[in-house]
C-alpha cells in the first residue's frame, strides 16, 4: 500500500512516520512506499525502513501541487498540516489559506482523479471546534461554536470531509485531537503551547514561564496517543460512522494546577520550582475562548480509540519516550 503524510515534517508526522517505518505495516497491510510532504524540508528519519520513503516540499495551497501529491493514488492519506492556533489568530489570511483551502485542494485532487479512486483520508481536527466556555460535559452530540479562527477553520474542514465522504469521493475520518502534551522540541506558535512548556522545560532543568492562571483548563493526550489515534483511524471500519465522520478523541481533562500537581508527584518540588508565573493578557484572552469542561469521547472509545487516563501518565510517557526514562532536571 502507498501512504502519504501531509505535514510529515511536524512532530506528530515524524513520530507517525517513524512508527510506520519500524512496523512496515499499517494494520495487516504491507507498506510499499511512504511520502512525507510539508511546506518545508522534511527532516530525515532516524530509522531505516523496508520500503522507500520520499520527502517532498509541497505547498498545498497550490491546487496543482496538491494534485501532484495524489497523482500516485495513495491508499491512505494522513492530513496533519495546519497553521496552529496562535498563528491562525494572528494571521487571518494564512490560517484560512492553509487550514481550509489546503484540505479543499486535497479533496478536489482526490475527486478529480476519479475512476473509482477512493482513499482513506485521516484528518487531524481539534477540540477547538467546540469553543466555550461551557458548563457540563461535552458529548458526541454537542454543537460546534468555535470562538477562534483556528477552531472555525477546523469545523469547516470537518464539514467538507463529511460531504466528500457522503458523495463517495473519499473515505474520511476526522479526529478532534486534544492538546498534545508534552510536545518534545522547541515551543511552537500554538496558544496552547505553554501547557507543554511548563512540564517539558523543568524536567530538563530549565525555567519555564506560565502565562495563564492555575484555573485554566484543557484536554490532553500524549504524542504517543496521537500516533495511536491516527493508525487506528486508518484501519477503522468507517461504516459505523455514517455521514458524521468527526469524533472527539479520548484524553485527560485538567487545569494548569492539575498539571503542576502531577509534575510534583512525578518529579518533585525542585522541578516544580522552575515554573515562573508571568501572566500574559493575550494568552489569557485566547484561553477564555476555549475554556471547556470534560469531553466524554464515548463514540471514539466505543470504536477502540484509547489514551492516557491521568496527567501523571502523560508526564511519564514523555520521560520514557523523550528522556530515556530519566529526569535530567534533578541533576542540574
Amino acid at each position: 500500500m502507498k501512504i502519504v503524510i501531509i505535514g510529515g515534517g511536524g512532530m506528530v508526522g515524524q513520530k507517525l512516520a517513524h512508527k510506520l517505518a519500524i512496523s512496515g505495516k499499517l494494520g495487516n497491510r504491507e507498506i510499499a512506499e511512504l511520502t512525507l510532504a510539508d511546506a518545508f524540508s522534511v527532516p530525515a528519519l532516524s530509522t531505516t525502513a523496508s520500503f522507500p520513503i520520499t520527502s517532498v516540499v509541497a505547498d498545498i495551497t497550490n491546487p496543482t501541487i496538491a494534485h501532484s501529491l495524489i497523482s500516485g493514488k495513495p491508499d491512505v492519506i494522513f492530513h496533519l498540516a495546519a497553521v496552529v492556533s496562535g498563528e491562525a489568530e494572528a494571521n487571518f489570511e494564512k490560517g484560512y489559506s492553509v487550514n481550509v483551502e489546503g484540505i479543499k485542494n486535497i479533496l478536489e485532487a482526490i475527486r478529480l482523479t476519479g475512476n473509482g479512486y477512493k482513499p482513506r483520508l485521516v484528518f487531524t481536527s481539534s477540540v477547538a471546534v467546540y469553543g466555550g466556555p461551557y458548563s457540563g460535559v461535552i458529548n458526541d452530540d454537542f454543537h460546534l461554536q468555535p470562538r477562534t479562527s483556528y477552531g472555525t477553520q477546523k469545523a469547516i474542514s470537518e464539514l467538507l470531509l463529511n460531504d466528500y465522504s457522503r458523495r463517495g469521493f473519499v473515505d474520511a475520518v476526522s479526529l478532534r485531537l486534544p492538546t498534545i502534551c508534552i510536545r518534545p522540541g522547541k515551543p511552537n506558535k500554538a496558544a496552547s503551547g505553554f501547557f507543554s512548556n511548563i512540564l517539558r522545560e523543568p524536567l530538563v532543568g530549565i525555567e519555564a514561564i506560565l502565562p495563564a492562571s492555575l484555573s485554566a483548563t484543557n484536554f490532553f493526550a500524549s504524542p504517543r496517543s496521537a500516533v495511536g489515534f491516527l493508525v487506528h483511524a486508518a484501519n477503522l471500519d468507517t461504516s459505523a460512522l455514517g455521514d458524521n465522520r468527526a469524533m472527539a478523541m479520548p484524553g485527560v481533562w485538567g487545569t494548569v494546577g492539575d498539571e503542576i500537581d502531577a509534575l510534583r508527584r512525578v518529579a518533585g518540588d525542585k522541578i516544580v520550582a522552575l515554573i515562573k508565573h508571568e501572566p500574559d493578557p493575550v494568552i489569557e484572552k485566547m484561553l477564555s475562548n476555549w475554556n471547556f469542561p470534560d469531553i466524554t469521547s464515548a463514540r471514539a472509545k466505543s470504536l477502540g480509540f484509547t489514551a492516557e487516563s491521568t496527567i501523571d501518565e502523560i508526564i511519564q510517557v514523555h520521560i520514557d519516550d523523550e528522556l530515556d526514562a530519566k529526569i535530567p532536571g534533578l541533576n542540574t
